[in-house]
């Protein structure tokens, strides 16, 4: 039923001229989903006061309720008279639903509440759809949709993360949101993040680390005490980007956070030296954006300045994790060799201030639309690094869109890990034995066969030659049988 609506949505979507592409529709099907799942929840909460004799005061005014506006019911059916559409329709979204939705930033009493994550949602977005009979459409089609079961929120989830997903295989930026969930369960399952530890993610992108981690540490024997820690006081997240930021919030919520502790800010812009011991984290879990490049002012917050998004990210997470904390964080494989500077310094510091313990090699074609080679870097603050445990991943296949990374390809890897057993695909590089000056932490692996020496130009020509003469006997010889 839900793949059907989502389906149905899409074919909505498509016939409306003011929506072009897959980004257009994950950000739209965001908001329509978020309205809806705001009504069921506020039935949720009017239904627990009265069995507990208390009144109920909703979050939203009645006139902006899903069900006066989006889906106006009469004797249990939609009440298409009570229905605006059409001109009507846009008309209320764009001038009165959405400027009433975005002051709930102001009037909210919290950050971590949902009404705060109304205000924020739809002062970063806006109504996309030109035609109202579309618009009526899609309603009528989100309106079928169910939040008020665990199941049924799973379901809507998968489905939601497959238009994540899309967005990526789409090409333009979608892939920035998007990294893959067997890398990602795998660094989870390496990390091993305990229920009372917080877990956080500063370039959070549609918060894939986080909800993932959830889903890793949601159990149904959980104690009241302990589900509400994973509520409210477990995940934390920033993101720059506003269709992101509304994706990470949106995928949250279908995961099962009523209220996602998700900031939508840009991270580098705090200055690491300020950064207290209330302001840090057990565990960070991320896949900073590669490249960009900061403007200088920005550059000034982190000690190594550096052009590269990733290495002011790196230096963020270092600081933002408490002693003994623990980090998983992708980023591109020539940080471990590059013969600048910054990428110097970097890594100087990172195996001065932490156990870098290990560096899973990733192959290409991991990260979909990417042109670029990962490496992720496991690492635990406070204590400096003495061995580096390298693991090489190789799935025996060429990745692509059609033949993604899937959990199995990491099944060595992760059952291998915590003893760092040396192999075929994995070897230990002491500290010690690195080059002083450069910190050089490039992945070779000393057990591969030796390649073959290349042959000089000689050696080739003669070969050819040789092949030409075999050729022409051959040839001589089918003559001679004609």
């Amino acid at each position: 039923m839900f793949e059907n609506a989502f389906n149905n949505i899409d074919r909505v979507m498509r016939n409306d001229d003011g929506l072009a592409s897959e980004l257009d529709y994950a950000e739209q099907t965001s908001w329509l989903l978020f309205l809806k799942y705001l009504d069921d929840l506020e039935s949720e909460r009017e239904d627990a006061a009265i069995l507990q004799g208390k009144d109920y005061v909703p979050i939203l005014d009645a006139t902006y309720r899903w069900q006066t506006w989006a889906a106006p019911t009469k004797d249990g059916r939609l009440d298409h008279n009570a229905a605006m559409t059409g001109d009507d329709l846009i008309a209320f979204v764009n001038l009165k639903l959405f400027p009433y939705l975005k002051k709930f930033r102001e009037t909210a009493a919290d950050a971590d509440t949902i009404e705060y994550k109304v205000g924020e949602i739809f002062s970063e977005i806006t109504n996309k759809f030109r035609s109202g009979y579309s618009l009526r459409d899609a309603l009528e089609i989100v309106d079928t949709l169910s939040f008020n079961s665990q199941q049924a929120k799973h379901e809507l989830s998968d489905l939601y993360e497959t238009r994540i997903r899309r967005m990526g295989n789409a090409g333009r930026n979608g892939g920035e949101y998007y990294t893959p969930r067997p890398l990602i369960r795998a660094m989870i399952k390496v990390v091993d993040p305990k229920i009372g530890e917080t877990i956080y993610d500063g370039a959070c992108g549609s918060a894939g680390f986080l909800c993932e981690a959830w889903e890793y540490m949601r159990r149904d024997d959980l104690s009241a005490s302990e589900w509400d820690t994973l509520q409210r006081r477990t995940f934390f997240g920033q993101e720059k980007k506003s269709l992101a930021f509304v994706l990470g919030v949106m995928n949250m919520i279908l995961h099962g956070i009523e209220a996602p502790s998700i900031r939508h800010t840009n991270t580098l812009t705090e200055n690491v030296m300020d950064i207290q011991e209330r302001d840090r984290h057990d565990i960070v879990l991320a896949n900073p954006p590669f490249g960009g490049g900061e403007r200088r002012e920005v550059q000034q917050n982190f000690p190594v300045k550096s052009g590269e998004t990733a290495y002011l990210f790196l230096q963020h997470f270092i600081r933002k994790l408490r002693a003994g904390g623990r980090g998983g964080v992708v980023i591109k494989n020539t940080f471990l060799s590059n013969t600048d500077t910054a990428s110097i310094a970097l890594r100087k510091e990172l195996l001065e201030s932490s156990n870098l313990h290990t560096v899973l090699d990733c192959p290409g074609g991991t990260f979909q639309g990417a042109g670029v080679k990962t490496v992720v870097l496991f690492f635990e603050k406070g204590a400096r690094t003495r061995a580096v445990w390298y693991y090489q991943l190789d799935p025996g296949r060429s990745l692509g869109k059609t033949n993604p990374l899937n959990d199995a390809d990491l099944a060595e890897f992760v059952a291998l890990q915590p003893g760092k057993a040396d192999g075929p695909k994995s070897w230990t590089v002491n500290v010690a034995d690195l080059d002083r000056t450069t910190w050089d932490l490039s992945v070779k692996n000393p057990n591969a066969p030796e390649e073959s020496p290349l042959r000089s130009p000689e050696e080739i020509i003669d070969a050819m030659l040789a092949r030409d003469t075999e050729t022409a006997r051959i040839l001589e010889d089918i003559r001679a049988m004609l």
